[in-house]
């Protein structure tokens, strides 16, 4: 606020051409905590010279009644004692007149961001003490029951709203696509939601495929082109596979999310970005920027929200939940009749690791429906390849196999052991003990009654 109407307008001005349309002006001093009763204000932007009301009492009167919002102070007096008198009473900033523009506006946005942050940490606190979703349909097409995929809906219910990057990390077919879909129906965001998979882009077609061109920018631009941020104008864009990014598209996106400007190929003027921009990667992004392969300065920007989503390993108490709807779906699908779940499958898939996640045992169980006729669904297709993904990841030396105490056990005792523990894996299933130990469960049956009559 301003008591001059020409100097409200010239800042009004300014911060619509940085993208900032929702300004509210005020230029009687009385008038301006009525207009912060009446609006949802996220800042204030002051002038500390005014008739009726001065401006350092409103900044204490802002500071007691609305203690959320930042106030940045404005005046024409060069004065260090009264800038310092200023942030000492709870002044985000302290700027002088004439303003410049790349000044005030970053000003703005840092105590916007300021405000976001503090509102996300309350909701948080709020959210994890509660363990309470406020909107759980947003998280529908993601089928779980597990409390660490719980607690990383909470997160993400909190953070929707910011304006903030998100990274999504995880592995190959863990999901991350369906959380970046629910982050932004959670953000009631206005404009659409634009995925984009970027993973093979060289710098030339990142840089046309996200900020468009200009006709005549290269050969074959034969007309203007919207890029995918211009596309998700007040939306969310998501950027799939961004450990792939070369480093000169890495600076170009870092630009992008620090001052949230981009240009155009062939085009002089400088366009501002509307959308919130979500990532993901299943690399290991820390490893690359000690490796010289990520930059770090991207990496650090990128960190203010971040999620991982555990791998199907670390939830396998949602496997019974994931096999019925995938069940449930593929026979609606194929149309055919929903066969009967063996006991024994739950078993059976607990022993694996799934490397590929809940798209691999999406693809097990269409492939087991798609063979299936009648009654109960058949275990030989998930024996089948289970056992084969076994023995492609064979990989890891011994000593990551076992581990030996000082003393060594017999060849007798060590198969004992091994035998055991397939059996406790399997819950007693004979059939999935075998398949563990690489055994036809005939050979194992008859180790285990050759067992029983030496008595060991």
């Amino acid at each position: 606020m301003d008591d001059e109407e020409y100097v409200l307008q010239g800042w009004k001005a300014l911060l619509s051409a940085g993208g900032m349309d929702d300004v509210h002006t005020c230029s009687d001093s009385r008038k301006v905590l009525d207009t912060m009763e009446q609006l949802d204000v996220d800042l204030v932007v002051l002038d500390l010279v005014m008739p009726h009301l001065p401006g350092d009492v409103l900044l204490d009167t802002i500071r007691v009644s609305f203690p959320g919002v930042p106030v940045i102070v404005v005046t024409g007096l060069d004065d260090v004692s009264l800038a310092v008198e200023c942030m000492k009473r709870g002044a985000f900033d302290y700027l002088l007149k004439p303003l410049n523009r790349e000044r005030f506006i970053g000003s703005i946005e840092r105590a916007l961001e300021f405000r976001e942050l503090s509102n996300e940490n309350r909701v948080l606190k709020r959210r994890f003490l509660s363990r309470k979703l406020e909107r759980p349909e947003a998280f529908s097409a993601i089928v779980t029951q597990n409390e660490k995929m719980y607690s990383l809906f909470l997160y993400v219910e909190a953070i929707a709203r910011s304006s903030q990057p998100v990274l999504i990390t995880g592995e190959t077919g863990a999901g991350k696509e369906l959380l970046a879909a629910a982050l932004h129906e959670l953000s009631s965001r206005e404009g659409p939601y634009v995925a984009v998979n970027i993973a093979g882009f060289d710098d030339s077609m990142f840089s046309d495929t996200l900020f468009g061109h200009k006709k005549g920018a290269f050969t074959g631009a034969t007309q203007d082109r919207k890029g995918l941020i211009e596309q998700a104008a007040r939306g969310s864009l998501f950027l799939d596979e961004i450990g792939e990014l070369d480093n000169s598209s890495q600076v170009k996106l870092l630009r992008l999310l620090d001052v949230r400007e981009y240009f155009p190929l062939g085009c002089d003027s400088v366009r501002r970005s509307l959308a919130r921009i979500v990532l993901a990667t299943n690399r290991d992004l820390a490893g690359m920027v000690n490796e010289g392969r990520f930059r770090r300065d991207l990496y650090y920007r990128l960190s203010t929200h971040s999620v991982e989503i555990p791998p199907l390993r670390e939830r396998k108490d949602d496997l019974p939940l994931l096999v019925q709807q995938f069940i449930a779906e593929a026979a609606t699908e194929l149309d055919k009749r929903r066969p009967t779940v063996p006991p024994q499958l739950n078993t059976l898939l607990e022993t694996y690791d799934f490397p590929g996640n809940v798209r691999e045992l999406k693809s097990l169980v269409v492939d087991a429906v798609s063979r299936h006729r009648s009654g109960i669904l058949s275990l030989a297709t998930f024996r089948e390849r289970i056992g084969s993904g076994r023995v492609r990841r064979t990989a890891p030396a011994a000593e990551q196999l076992l581990g030996f105490a000082a003393k060594l056990p017999t060849l007798a005792q060590a198969t004992d052991l091994l035998i055991d523990e397939a059996l406790r894996r399997a819950q007693g299933n004979q059939s999935i003990a075998a398949g563990l130990l690489g055994l036809t469960q005939q050979a194992l049956s008859k180790r285990l009654a050759r067992r029983n009559i030496e008595g060991r």
